[in-house]
Formats: structure tokens, sequence, C-alpha cells
């Protein structure tokens, strides 16, 4: 009976080591110091939306971890910076806040949503990519605000930054950057797309845009059906014909995505790393079906054994 019992144990042992191992380990997001001047490159840039009061502005500064104000270089971003760079709302209430710090050339683009469940429906993946649009490259931007907002604001911030330090960038490539955001999130709101496989269709469009470089529209419409296909999504007529007005616009702009191909490849593979991690994978939930059900079978003929 002793003997039995070690079995049992033992059992019990290796179902913790596996499930242990195959559940996913998320690691939180957090914001990239900012105590070392960079005397290349220059200050980290720090952009407050205008709305914030002098608490919540003093909540962000700790939220990025901004210890040292005279190590930054700082900025308040305004409704009419909006209308200016986006075309946006002037009236608009802008609580979403970003840091930015320049890098060397080939460090690619990093974005950090310090406050995730603040910034509710713009992802890291998201960041990036319209950022990339935008012609925003090799830099760590930290995302964060103190109440729930969309995130949308927060781009202007970063085009602000990047004006007021004599690096601007091209108005439409932001307002194209801006409206790719909103498809993005515009998207990540149907039935049955994860804000992850939204971040992967509009990767993925990109990279083979970059491959093939499509000379017509019917050519931008063959990569974005290929790609829907590719990654099993369907979508309605007149949400697939967002997405080829979209990159058709993109294609209008002869912006070289093969420039940024690399950060592309990058961000594809954390996307889909995320998306493994979050057992989002279509065959993640019945592999643990299966192990289960084997598990429970086994362990059933285990005490039918015991006791026969």
């Amino acid at each position: 009976m002793r003997y039995h019992v070690k079995k049992v144990i033992m059992l019990l042992l290796i179902v913790g080591l596996v499930t242990g191992m195959t559940l996913p380990v998320l690691a939180a997001d957090g914001a990239t110091d900012t105590d070392s001047i960079n005397e290349k490159l220059g200050s980290p840039i720090v952009v407050y939306g205008d709305t914030l009061t002098d608490e919540q502005k003093a909540e962000v500064r700790e939220l990025l971890e901004v210890t040292d104000p005279e190590s930054v270089v700082e900025y308040n971003v305004t409704g009419q910076d909006v209308a200016n760079y986006i075309d946006g709302d002037p009236t608009a209430r802008l609580f979403s806040s970003a840091k930015i710090m320049r890098q060397e050339e080939g460090n690619g683009l990093t974005i950090n949503v310090v406050t995730p469940e603040n910034i509710t429906a713009v992802t890291n993946e998201m960041y990036a990519n319209a950022l990339l649009t935008a012609g925003v490259e090799n830099a760590t931007v930290d995302v964060v605000s103190p109440v729930k907002v969309s995130g949308h604001s927060a781009l202007t911030g970063i085009y602000k930054a990047y004006d007021a330090e004599g690096e601007q960038l091209d108005k439409e490539r932001m307002e194209l950057a801006n409206e790719e955001l909103d498809v993005a999130t515009d998207l990540a709101e149907k039935d049955g797309m994860s804000q992850e496989k939204v971040s992967e269709l509009l990767t993925e469009i990109k990279k083979t845009i970059a491959d093939q470089n499509p000379a017509t529209k019917e050519d931008v419409e063959r990569i974005v059906k290929e790609q829907l296909d590719k990654l099993e999504i369907s979508l309605s007529d007149a949400d697939r014909q967002m997405l080829v007005d979209l990159f058709e616009k993109m294609r209008d702009l002869n912006i070289d995505f093969g420039k940024v191909k690399s950060q592309l490849e990058d961000l594809a593979t954390t996307i889909k790393d995320k998306a493994e991690e979050l057992g989002l994978d279509a065959g993640f939930w019945e592999k643990v079906a299966n192990f289960f059900s084997e598990f429970f079978n086994q362990l059933g003929n285990f005490f039918k054994g015991l006791f026969n």
C-alpha cells in the first residue's frame, strides 16, 4: 500500500510540474530607466497630455520613472497640436503621455505601454505599426495614462516631440498613421478579432508590400486578400475595403517598408510569441484538453489497478 501511495504522490508532482511549465507567464510592462543621459543622441523627451492636473502629471512622472526633471526635456501636447499634426479635434481632452528615447541606428523601435489597464484600445504592437508608418525609427517609447483612455492621443505627443527637437515628420504620413490606428482599433472590436490578430494582419501586409512593391491598386487588393486567407480572417466587404483603401494610400505616398523590414519581422515575431503566451493559437486549448483527458484516463486506470 505504501508503494501505491508513493506512486500517487509522484504522479501528482509530475502533473504539477507539467502544468506549471505549460501555463504562460506574462512579463509586466514597465517604464524605461531615464537616469542616464545619452550625450550623443540627447536627453529623453517627455510629452504630457495637456488635460492632466498637477497631481496627475506628478503621477505620470512617477510612472515614467522621471526621477530628475533636469535629465529630460518636457513638453505639453495640446488640442491645437492634435489639429496641427493629425487634423484632429482641437477641443480634445488629452491624458495619455509618452517618453521618447532616441536610439542608435539599427536598434529599431520598442514600445512599452506602461499602464495597459488605462490604455484601453491601443497595444504596443498597434503603436509600433502606426509609428513605423509615420516614419519613427530607432527609438524606445513608453506610453502611460493615469486614467482610462483609448490611447490615440499619445501619437500626437510623440510627433510633437520629434518636431520640437528638429526631426520633423511628414504630415501626410502622420495623418495616415493615425488613420491606421483607427482602422486597427476598429477591427479589434469585431467579433473573433483579437488585438494580437489585428496587429499580425497589419504587420504581415506591410511585410508583403515590402517584398512585392505593388504597382497598382489591384496588387494591393490581392495582397490584402492573400493575408486575410493566410491568417484565416473573415471580414465584411466594407472592412476589407477599409484595409485596401488604407494600404492604397500608403502606396500612393511611396512609403518604403523595405527600409524597416527587419523591424517588421521583429514585430511579427513578437506578436506571434505574445499570442502563444496568451494561448491564442488555435491548437493550444485542444492540446490542454487532450493532455488532461489522457491524464485522467491513466489516473482512472491506475486506481482501478490499485483496488483490484
